[in-house]
């Protein structure tokens, strides 16, 4: 994979979670240049960080605090109407409160920093926030490219003024590509890509390293179907199905693992499964889970692992290097959604926001997801899912049925229109 010829392109994302940032480290990686954030130098200064500052720190509370009892149902309510996505694809082009909002912050100056850098590089900027873009080019920047990481998405992340914008879209997923057609973005400057998925994962268009995976990952959550040779290798080990449950950025999910170490401890210290917790940079959750598992006399390191990195690129290379060897994936349907594609069963926890239920729903229609059962019995319905193929089904699914060169497509027509 060569980096492409001059002019420059930047990659830009934000930390709000995980799903931004995810999806712009391998196309960093892939083009040889360092993933930025918008909102610091050189891309942001003082007044964009304070914004966005302030802005995770009502978006990330509310997202985990959305998920209690009791005082969850209003915020949930608080949060749907932040993420509301409308039904159908009539014109929905007209500005909203959120567009009048980019509008506002970018006269109050914000994304004048990141305009100002563009300029100066003469670089083409990709960004996985759809902030970055729009705000750079209400502040008059030109080759501007937004990857959209959710199968549908509300209006924001769509200029204000869609019929005059040059941003170029690369969405994941036909719904996605309708909808911002719905919003006013030109057809012709809409892309059905697929979500970029890491390079390691993949292994490029001969998929190499995504078909080796699958195949050890089929020989332990299926072993009566006929095996390759490299399954039949994978088999020989005979290890446990590899169960990683992944907590998002914001901690919301930290209740839900531990509940899960209660429900799985018995089937992993009988070896039937074993279990990967991946608390991301979060040290308060990591704390919290390590606890849970001695609570339930397990130890890390005998069928129980946990995963948690301070630097997030060295977090992302970790967590791809444990979903090499995952058999089961159990997140909320972020961003992780869209890592079906390599033939990882999803077992979806509870959605958090309008554009996770859309997720969801679309990895349902495609037979790649599986919604969680009751996590108190998840010891009896893991396993019964494994042993009556269940999620070989779903792994299967997810392979044949989701796109899953994002990476180059994305890569291809970045050299096309850089």
């Amino acid at each position: 994979m060569t980096s492409p010829t001059a002019p420059a392109v930047l990659v830009a994302a934000i930390d709000m979670g995980y799903g931004h940032l995810r999806a712009a480290a391998p196309l960093a990686d892939a083009l040889g240049v360092p993933l930025l954030r918008m909102d610091l130098p050189p891309l942001g200064d003082a007044r964009d960080f304070r914004l966005w500052q302030r802005t995770r720190t009502l978006y990330e509370p509310l997202t985990r605090w959305s998920q209690l009892s009791g005082i969850g149902r209003p915020l949930r309510a608080v949060l749907r109407r932040i993420t509301d996505i409308p039904d159908g694809e009539a014109d929905a082009s007209a500005p909203t409160a959120g567009t009048r909002w980019m509008e506002r912050v970018a006269r109050n100056g914000a994304g004048d920093a990141l305009a100002r850098h563009l300029r100066q590089t003469g670089a083409a900027l990709v960004s996985t926030f759809y902030a970055a873009p729009i705000l750079a080019e209400l502040h008059g920047a030109e080759r501007l490219h937004c990857v959209v990481t959710d199968s549908d998405v509300n209006r924001i992340w769509a200029p204000p003024y869609p019929a005059r914008s040059r941003i170029r879209y690369y969405v994941p997923t036909e719904p996605a590509r309708a909808r911002i057609a719905s919003y006013g973005v030109a057809p012709e400057r809409i892309r059905v890509t697929g979500f970029p998925l890491p390079h390691d994962l993949v292994g490029g268009r001969a998929m190499t390293a995504l078909k080796r995976n699958l195949a050890a990952r089929l020989a332990r959550l299926d072993p009566g179907s006929a095996p390759s040779d490299e399954a039949q290798g994978a088999a020989a080990g005979s290890s446990p199905p590899l169960v990683t449950f992944a907590i998002g950025g914001a901690g919301a999910q930290a209740s839900l693992a531990c509940r899960l170490l209660h429900a799985l401890g018995p089937a992993v210290r009988a070896g039937k499964l074993a279990l990967a917790l991946v608390a991301g940079q979060r040290r308060d959750v990591a704390r919290k889970l390590r606890a849970a598992v001695a609570a339930e006399g397990l130890s890390t390191g005998r069928g129980v692992e946990l995963l948690v990195e301070r630097d997030t690129l060295v977090y992302f290379r970790r967590f791809n290097e444990l979903l090499a060897r995952t058999d089961v994936l159990w997140s909320k349907p972020s961003e992780m959604t869209f890592f079906a594609a390599l033939g990882l069963p999803l077992v979806a926890a509870p959605p958090v926001g309008v554009h996770e239920e859309r997720n969801l729903a679309w990895a349902l229609e495609h037979g790649a997801a599986v919604p969680q059962g009751d996590p108190r019995r998840a010891g009896q319905w893991l396993l019964r899912w494994i042993g009556d193929a269940t999620l070989a089904r779903a792994a299967r699914a997810g392979y044949e049925r989701l796109p899953k060169l994002g990476l180059y497509e994305i890569l291809d027509d970045l050299e096309a229109h850089k």
